[in-house]
């Protein structure tokens, strides 16, 4: 008897010594806590740290990550090329190999020498300077606009007419910084702010008071300063949005149309062609995403959490790489399902392109048999103006860096006409032979 109550007394001293420690150890857990939620709830009381002041002319990002080094740590991840997509991301490949039928479209233009896939947007100058486009062709300081972020200090200094005309070869040892905070950012404010002029100009056209943008409208201006369709204007190579119409394919043909505008003379056909370039933000108007308010940071840019704080992914990329947080914010699927959606878009699209491309090859073919066999110009305007309206179509959709998915609609019926447009030239070649 008295060992059995010896054993329970030790057994129940070892319980509440155990239930102690417990105890004592749940508090301390439950204390830790509720000083980390503190801690949390004081940082994002506090936007950002003021470490330095941001000077008005201040372009180095790494002196703005001082103040905002989340952001900046996710922006220098830009630099890597590894974040292949089926049909983009920021592994750089020639498309000239990967698709040589490009180089008979846009015979006679720099483009047929030389078309990569974009690296990152920390190579933006980078990338700009190396291109065999500007080494083959003098290219003017216009196309520094969105490569260099010296260019509003140019501008302001050297005037917008002579930053514009001066060749960029001339320019860029003026450049040092590609992308940069302030192309985006007020240093003071840290708002959002457009800071290229063709983008303001273009929207003031359209009758758009940029003063009057909310802030969600505002996410995406500062990306349609760059990602748009644009060309050099004048003698002054003005850099120039052609939005006066609107931003769809049709609108920009029809003001190219009016200014009897061309990039070049296609070296095969002899046709006045455009060449469009990147029109990811016309693209993305016409798509049920910009109709439903969502932006580009939405998805190129999802918030995501460091500590308490909620920040702008600053690592700019395909939400193919991100679709937890770029996707399935709005979108309850699963990953696999939203990926084969989107790559199903994209096959689709380049199907399409590709039989937009045997299009406009065989028209090529018929206006280049009519002029060996020595058929008037006059008698092959028609094809040649078909050859044009084909190209500018299938361009529209094969530059925009979506391959479709921005708009999925808008790009398959862009194709549908590119394709119809490319027979008719082709039967018009033809039958001027006769």
């Amino acid at each position: 008897m008295n060992n059995r109550f010896e054993k329970f007394s030790i057994d129940f001293v070892i319980a509440l010594g155990v239930s102690f420690i417990l105890g004592v150890g749940l508090m301390w857990g439950i204390g830790m806590l509720l000083v980390n939620i503190q801690e949390r709830k004081f940082e994002a009381q506090i936007p950002f740290q003021k470490v330095v002041e941001i000077g008005p002319d201040e372009l180095d990002p790494a002196v703005w990550g001082k103040n905002f080094p989340n952001q900046f740590d996710t922006f220098m991840k830009t630099k890597d090329s590894s974040q292949g997509t089926p049909f983009g991301g920021s592994f750089p490949y020639s498309k000239l190999e990967k698709t040589p039928s490009l180089i008979r479209l846009w015979a006679g233009y720099a483009f047929s020498k030389d078309h990569n896939e974009d690296r990152g947007h920390f190579y933006a100058l980078e990338d700009q300077i190396n291109t065999q486009r500007v080494k083959l062709v003098s290219q003017p300081g216009a196309c520094a606009n969105c490569h260099a972020a010296e260019t509003p200090k140019l501008i302001q200094s050297m005037g917008w007419e002579a930053f514009n005309r001066t060749p960029f070869n001339e320019l860029k040892d003026k450049l040092h910084l590609g992308t940069s905070c302030a192309d985006c950012h007020d240093p003071e404010t840290m708002d959002l702010r457009i800071t290229r002029p063709a983008f303001k100009f273009a929207m003031e056209k359209r009758g758009v008071d940029l003063s009057k943008a909310t802030r969600q409208e505002m996410r995406s201006y500062v990306c349609g300063q760059c990602h748009v369709e644009y060309y050099f204007k004048g003698e002054d190579k003005l850099l120039t949005f052609p939005w006066d119409g609107g931003l769809s394919v049709e609108s920009i043909e029809a003001y190219y149309d009016a200014n009897g505008f061309k990039d070049w003379t296609h070296k095969e056909t002899k046709t006045p062609m455009v060449k469009i370039q990147h029109p990811e933000f016309e693209m993305w108007s016409s798509g049920l995403h910009a109709k439903s308010g969502v932006t580009c940071p939405d998805c190129h840019m999802p918030y995501t959490r460091v500590g308490s704080m909620k920040i702008s992914d600053h690592w700019l990329r395909s939400p193919l790489n991100n679709i937890n947080k770029a996707c399935q914010t709005c979108h309850k699927a699963n990953e696999q399902k939203l990926r084969d959606r989107v790559i199903t878009i994209q096959n689709r699209t380049t199907e399409l392109l590709g039989v937009a491309e045997e299009s406009i090859l065989q028209a090529m073919d018929a206006i280049v048999a009519a002029q060996n066999k020595g058929v008037a110009d006059d008698k092959l305007e028609e094809a040649r103006n078909l050859h044009r309206k084909s190209e500018i179509r299938w361009d529209f959709v094969s530059s925009e860096n979506s391959t479709g998915f921005h708009s999925p609609q808008e790009s398959a019926r862009i194709l549908a006409n590119a394709i119809n447009f490319a027979r008719l030239s082709q039967i018009s070649a033809v039958k001027a032979q006769n």
